[in-house]
Formats: C-alpha cells, structure tokens, sequence
C-alpha cells in the first residue's frame, strides 16, 4: 500500500463543527478548544464565519472570539506559527475581514467557495458561478494586499443535493482557475458525504495528474454514510498530503434553530437526520494515521482529552471512536 509518510492536518471544529450545533456554544469555550488544540501542534485552524450572523447566529460572537484568542496569554508564544482562518463567502465578509486584519486582530487567512453545480453556487453565494469569479478576481487582491492569504473551495466535487451528479473534471479545472487569480491553496470538498472511495481515489489521482502543488490542495470529507475514513485512506492512496476535520466528526450545513429559536439559517436540513451527520473525526483520524506510521507532528493524546471535553461542551455523545475507546494498546499493535 503506498501512501505519504508525513501529512499537515488542520482543525476546522469551531467553524465548520460548531456551525451545525442547534445551541449556540459559548465564546469561552470556543477560545478554550482553540487553545488546546494550537497547544496539541495544530498549526492550521478556521475560526468563524464573516457572513451577516442572522442567519448563522453561531457567528454572532466571530469579532470577540478573534480578538480573545489574538490576545490568549496561552497560545500567544504559538501564534507567529499558526494561521487562523475566517469564511467570507461574500464582498461584506472579505471587508470586513480586511478591516480586522488593519487593526491587528484579524484572520490570516480568508475562504472563498466555488460549487461546480450552478444551482448549489447561487443558493450558497447568491451570485451566479460567472459573478461570483468575477467578484473573487476583484477582492483576492484586495484580501493579499491586507497581508492575508486566500483559500478558494471547490464543492460539489462527486455530487450535487439539489442537481445529482456532477462532473469531477469541472472541479480540476475550477482548483487551476483558483490558482491563476491568485487563490494560495484549494480545499476539495465533499460538503454532504457524496463521495465514495473510488470516486475519491479517481478524483484525486485525475487532480495531481494537472498540478504540480500537491502541498496546496486540502481534503475535506463528510461522513455521512460511515465511510469517511474510507476516503481518507482513498486519498493517501492518490497522494494527497492535507486533511481537515473536526472533534467529534462535528459539522454540516449551518443550524437552522439555535437555543430554542428557529432561523434562517441556510435554508432546510438536505439530510434525512441532522443529528447523525458530520465530518471526519480529527480524533479517529490522528489514531488511525499513526497507526500507519504516518507523522503528522501533533499530540495525539491531547487532542483525545479535548474531544472529550468538547463532548461536555455539547452535552452528548460525538462521533469519535478513539474519544471512548482510546489508542490501540503498544502491547497489542507491537509498535513502540
């Protein structure tokens, strides 16, 4: 079995996990989680949302959390090092985060998303594919003049739940797209768990056979269906070396009801059950990688007892195995 030996993993629980829980988490505890998990060696993190909070009222708090773990006595000797993003979907958001970053407080890093499905583009943008380009070749710019690096999604990638199948080599091209108006990495997204392992193997090798940056492309999945991990081991496989995930295997579409009151959120749940829905675990990730002899530079046992407390943050049970179970015993694996 080939595979990379050394991968960089990125924590995208309180963003992209957050977003989708029906309470609203406190900015404490969202400052606690990234500090813990900068502390375990994450060097990569999404912090919130920049979009207009009444219809994600998670991100109500996306000011006060960036200023708070800006000024962290705990991680601020680890900070130089870590790069901390915020999404800004749209031209407010983009401001607003190139606001932030002149008064010293702001995202190194800013999201921006493409859907390869025209009807999921405009029901998450707004725009059109052809504007929201055009929108994206006028504020990269803007965002690099700032001193913020860029990050341009592609999503859509093996399926569509508004227009069913969708057509992989649209996504290549879309990620080249990127890099010549400027975007500074790609992430490759499976937003609701479309993906299959030989889909994901098929897209990824079609991905590095056009780009010569393997280092650039970042791989996100759902697990909707169980067979997250799955696809991670797909794409090892093809040889991509950058994941994100989330505590738990938290995550999905923005909650539509938060603390009791119903929002607008993004619009209906497109899944059967909200509740059993969610990302890769960053836990059972970590445990499994390591397991392969695959570095990835973080302290594992750590993130293991922060999963664990996000659990009491939430008041349930996630959907992490290593969380409950924990590592698999030296005497039993023979590794040292």
């Amino acid at each position: 079995m080939n595979y990379p030996k050394k991968v960089t993993i990125g924590d995208i629980t309180v963003r992209d996990g957050f977003q989708h829980e029906e309470i609203f988490v406190p900015t404490e505890a969202k400052v606690w989680v990234l500090e813990e998990m900068i502390l375990a060696g994450l060097k990569h993190l999404e912090v919130t949302n920049f979009g207009n909070p009444k219809g994600m009222p998670q991100f109500k708090d996306a000011d006060d959390l960036f200023k708070k773990i800006r000024s962290s006595k705990k991680v601020s000797h680890l900070l130089n090092d870590v790069s901390l993003t915020a999404v800004t979907i749209r031209e407010r958001a983009i401001q607003r985060a190139i606001e932030a970053k002149k008064e010293g407080w702001g995202p190194d890093r800013i999201l921006l998303m493409v859907s390869t499905s025209e009807s999921h583009q405009r029901k998450n943008s707004g725009l059109s594919l052809d504007e929201y380009w055009a929108m994206a070749e006028e504020w990269i710019p803007k965002a690099h003049d700032a001193g913020m690096t860029v990050n341009g999604t592609v999503s859509t990638i093996w399926g569509c739940p508004i227009e069913g199948p969708t057509d992989m080599s649209k996504a290549v091209e879309f990620t080249k797209r990127w890099f010549s108006i400027g975007a500074n990495d790609v992430e490759h997204a499976d937003h609701d768990g479309s993906a299959s392992p030989d889909r994901v193997y098929k897209y990824f090798s079609m991905l590095l056979d056009g780009v010569d940056n393997v280092n650039k492309q970042i791989v996100h999945f759902h697990t909707t269906r169980g067979w997250g991990l799955a696809n991670v081991l797909a794409a090892l496989q093809a040889g991509m070396t950058n994941y994100e995930a989330t505590l738990g295997g938290i995550g999905g579409q923005p909650a539509n009801f938060i603390s009791g009151v119903p929002v607008s959120g993004t619009g209906d749940y497109y899944y059967k059950n909200s509740e059993g829905v969610g990302l890769v675990s960053i836990e059972d990730m970590l445990v499994m990688m390591d397991e392969m002899e695959i570095e990835t530079n973080i302290d594992i046992d750590k993130v293991l007892e922060t999963g664990r407390m996000v659990e009491k943050i939430l008041g349930k049970r996630l959907r992490s195995e290593t969380i409950n179970q924990g590592r698999i015993p030296k005497e039993l694996s023979g590794r040292k």
